[in-house]
């Protein structure tokens, strides 16, 4: 948790600097509608659920979300459908990527009978034998079924603000693609969203790690900010200098579960540290962004959408219940409806704008 907690400060003065050092986004004199934050936290298929929120809102309301948000955030799975969203994909047609190409992508088509059965079986146990010694799967079908779906847009064809983090492996630091939403951030907007979907994804030991023209090794955002809601607080925060009382966050996880406490902690407890240290992560960045914009009862516009499950029941590469996701999202979509109205679709944010530097140099 130390390392944890110097990776954020690091974060917050490394984006402190740039606002200082190039002057903040101008809003003072200019009254406008609140500034709206959306994040998405990474869970491999289980993206499926907030996908299918996404979609629901999107159908009920007739509103695209990415009319409606200022700034988009999300890590791995999150940072998929952040990218989606950015790129005028509607929420139906990011679900459905989920539902038909998610399978695939985890080498689990459905098959019909006794035989298909036993295959998928075997092939569940080949590839946790093969995460013993290598990633449990090849980047080669996510590549394939993510470039059909980015094509050949970039981060700088984003229609809104996005922030998606991954982790610099080769030289032990943080790598956070953004648009052009600042004059400082001239490099990332050229970068196909596709090596950016790639990166943000690339969990270890499940994937391997993700390089393209300009980094290398980059590993899931999961690594530092799972739940990247602290780190868009920040962003709005601090390079675009928004006031954060009047902001509005919406929050979407991909479940949670509790874990039980252990006095004694070894080897064998392997998967059990693992989660305590995300739920770490997953508190801190909950915390951070209650800082900045006022704990929730005190301020409405925070909403945090995360539903606890039994521990062990949905894993991010399993694709057999996908459905019973689809139907939660749907459902609690449905139920924070009126909230979900009164706070984020007011009809429209402003025009995003973003700054290319370097764009009319361009070759």
């Amino acid at each position: 948790m130390g390392v944890y907690k110097q990776i954020v400060v690091h974060y917050i003065c490394r984006n402190v600097q740039v606002g200082h050092m190039i002057g903040l986004e101008a809003d003072a004199g200019r009254k406008s509608r609140p500034r709206r934050i959306l994040t998405v936290d990474g869970g491999g298929l289980k993206g499926a659920m907030p996908a299918a929120f996404i979609a629901e809102i999107e159908a009920v309301s007739g509103q695209r979300i990415v009319d409606n948000f200022d700034l988009i955030a999300g890590t791995s799975t999150g940072g998929i459908i952040a990218l989606g969203l950015a790129a005028g994909l509607s929420g139906a047609e990011i679900l459905d990527f989920y539902l038909t190409r998610g399978p695939r992508i985890f080498d689990q088509e459905p098959g019909e009978g006794v035989f298909a059965a036993m295959v998928a079986t075997l092939r569940r146990a080949w590839r946790s034998m093969r995460q013993l010694r290598t990633s449990k799967y090849d980047a080669d079908a996510l590549r394939a079924e993510l470039g059909v779906v980015f094509g050949d847009r970039r981060i700088g064809d984003a229609l809104t603000r996005i922030v998606i983090p991954a982790y610099d492996s080769a030289n032990g630091g943080l790598y956070v693609f953004k648009t052009a939403h600042h004059e400082r951030l001239a490099v990332d907007w050229r970068v196909p969203m596709l090596d950016a979907a790639l990166a943000t994804a690339a969990a270890p030991t499940y994937l391997p790690a993700h390089s393209f023209y300009g980094a290398a090794h980059l590993l899931d955002g999961g690594v530092w900010a799972n739940n990247p809601m602290g780190v868009a607080a920040l962003e709005g925060a601090t390079v675009l200098g928004w006031d954060m009382r009047e902001a509005r966050l919406l929050s979407l996880g991909c479940t949670s579960s509790i874990t039980p406490a252990r006095r004694v902690v070894g080897f064998r407890d392997v998967k059990w540290l693992i989660q305590t240290l995300f739920d770490g992560q997953d508190r801190l960045s909950h915390a951070t962004a209650k800082l900045l914009l006022g704990h929730p009862h005190t301020n409405p516009h925070l909403i945090r959408v995360c539903p606890e499950v039994p521990a062990g029941h949905y894993a991010l590469d399993d694709a057999r219940r996908l459905e019973e996701l689809v139907r939660m999202g749907r459902s609690n979509a449905r139920a924070l409806m009126p909230r979900i109205n009164e706070c984020f679709l007011l009809g429209g944010r402003e025009p995003f704008v973003p700054c290319h530097p370097a764009k009319v140099q361009e070759t």
